[in-house]
């Protein structure tokens, strides 16, 4: 399944990572140089929760960030238990 949030739309985008060496002009050096240049991914910290979505309740992939925004609205918690009735075991001898 593709990382992207659900209410944000973030996903993972690619970048560089540049590798320098030397010290630089004002501190007293000839200047930075860049020896390298990599490729590399961000990727967000997308996470699977339980939502409430157009009155359903239905596992997204949202982000961090829209959670802490608020943007999830999270189902109510059952408060449903057994019987006493039904959970208690019959011993035949």
């Amino acid at each position: 399944m593709s990382r992207v949030c659900y209410y944000t739309g973030k996903k993972t985008r690619a970048g560089r990572t540049i590798a320098r060496k030397g010290k630089a002009r004002y501190l007293g050096g000839a200047g930075r140089k860049i020896t390298g240049s990599t490729k590399r991914k961000f990727k967000p910290n997308i996470q699977r929760v339980r939502a409430v979505v157009d009155g359903k309740i239905c596992r997204i992939k949202v982000s961090a960030k829209a959670i802490r925004m608020g943007f999830v609205v999270k189902p109510v918690k059952r408060s449903w238990k057994p019987d006493q009735a039904t959970t208690e075991t019959v011993v035949v001898s």
